[in-house]
């Protein structure tokens, strides 16, 4: 196999890290694995990074996995085993994904419709298993995360791959929306089990609210009628608002600041 690391302008002494890994005795005097390098002097977002390294990758078979994840019990075997032998049927598959402490992480769910946005905003959707989940069988979904895809580089580059123009957040969603639009199909596999640490490439909290406030608004440009998106910015300014009336009641600077941009972002044109 090939791992393909796209560098995306780390500071923290991620490539010299690499270099090392690289030239090491393991790497060298395999014939099975092949590791290569692409640094980049700026942060190019996750699409792009990961569209950059598809393009590189030689294989049929490509596996999108996050930085920020630790594989269980030959997880990616046993994910490529199951796209294997349902080729017929799968053309993009997710594994389970798992918090730090091996609790469920939901990690697919349905299309984000107005009403599946309204439950997450407002409704705890997440919590309730509405918007996003982790099933504990084999399942056909909408969409699975970003963290762990496993397909053929045939299908990712008939889709143009990841929007490049999402910078982070909500890149699946429209992918596989796309995916749909064209027949190809996005399952499930919860055998594969990976440990996903999550946000470990986002920084402080305030960031990926933003982001998917901004991937949302895209979405729905992209994608909807002008009336739906005159309802999700209707929404995401009511979410906004509120968020912004309970970090004044309770002095909470993080919430004030993060929904004063919140409202900035969805407000309407």
């Amino acid at each position: 196999m090939e791992v393909i690391v796209i560098d995306n302008g780390s500071k923290d002494g991620s490539i010299e890290m690499l270099k090392k890994v690289q030239s090491s005795e393991f790497i060298v005097h395999s014939e099975n694995i092949k590791l290569k390098i692409i640094s980049s002097n700026k942060n190019l977002g996750f699409g792009k990074a990961n569209n950059q390294g598809v393009k590189e990758a030689l294989s049929d078979y490509i596996l999108l996995l996050n930085s920020d994840t630790v594989v269980l019990d030959d997880a990616i075997e046993k994910l490529y085993d199951f796209f294997k032998k349902n080729e017929k049927k799968v053309n993009f598959v997710g594994g389970k994904l798992l918090n730090k402490d091996l609790s469920p992480q939901p990690s697919c769910g349905p299309s984000y419709s107005l009403k599946m946005v309204f439950a997450h905003l407002f409704l705890r959707g997440d919590y309730w298993g509405l918007t996003r989940y982790s099933p504990d069988v084999e399942k056909e979904v909408d969409w699975i995360s970003g963290a762990c895809i496993l397909t053929k580089k045939q299908y990712f580059e008939s889709l143009e791959g990841f929007d490049d123009k999402i910078f982070m957040y909500m890149e699946e969603i429209d992918l596989f929306y796309r995916a749909k639009k064209r027949g190809l199909t996005v399952f499930f596999y919860p055998e594969a089990r990976f440990i996903h640490l999550g946000s470990a490439s986002s920084g402080a909290r305030i960031y990926p609210i933003l982001q998917v406030f901004r991937g949302l608004l895209f979405f729905y440009q992209k994608h909807r009628s002008r009336q739906a998106l005159l309802l999700l910015r209707i929404m995401l300014q009511l979410k906004a608002l509120v968020g912004l009336i309970l970090g004044y009641v309770s002095g909470n600077t993080y919430l004030k600041e993060t929904y004063a941009k919140a409202l900035e972002i969805s407000r309407l044109d």
